[in-house]
């Protein structure tokens, strides 16, 4: 019981500790136009035409071509700043949402599997929490986004070496129905 207790407080003890992005323009970020796909006409953004992606049994989510394929954000470590690199993962997810209002995801945030349980699982959400709050930025509702924390739990990558740490620093968007 007390394990559950320092960890809800060393939760929400990071949680009060966390920054907004900083945005030193003053202006909100602009979504940059991305084509979701959802009409059966047209050109996704990765270049295939909605009658294409039906035929091949695609949507503009699981379309290879299609940065919305893309689900995983890697942090450095020790970190939950979501890396310049992943602003257009980011964005082009928040540019889905907003425009299928009744589509959710949930950010799943990892760590790799040094530091004690608590710490990471408590970093796992602060990473889950950042690309919440850069959706948001776009202006996604809070409503479409759920965020969990599974700390080290759902490694990628098995081992103590640097490739296997760095891939299982990561959030993951996951959309309803899909498996992870």
């Amino acid at each position: 019981m007390k394990k559950i207790a320092l960890s809800l407080m060393m939760t929400a003890l990071l949680a009060a500790c966390s920054s907004t992005p900083k945005n030193e323009g003053g202006a909100a970020p602009t979504p940059a136009p991305v084509t979701n796909g959802t009409t059966t006409s047209g050109t996704t953004s990765g270049g295939t035409s909605g009658n294409d992606l039906a035929q091949k049994g695609y949507s503009p989510l699981t379309d290879p071509n299609n940065v919305l394929s893309q689900r995983r954000v890697y942090f450095d470590y020790d970190s939950f700043a979501v890396k310049q690199e992943f602003t257009p993962l980011v964005e082009a997810h928040s540019k889905y949402l907003l425009d299928n209002k009744s589509a959710r995801v949930i950010v799943q945030g990892h760590t790799d599997n040094r530091g004690t349980a608590e710490y990471n699982l408590a970093l796992g959400q602060k990473r889950a929490d950042a690309v919440k709050k850069l959706m948001n930025a776009y202006g996604v509702q809070d409503a479409q986004i759920e965020t969990v924390s599974f700390g080290e739990e759902k490694p990628l990558e098995q081992g103590d070496t640097e490739e296997a740490w760095e891939r299982n620093r990561r959030a993951e968007i996951v959309y309803p129905g899909e498996q992870q």
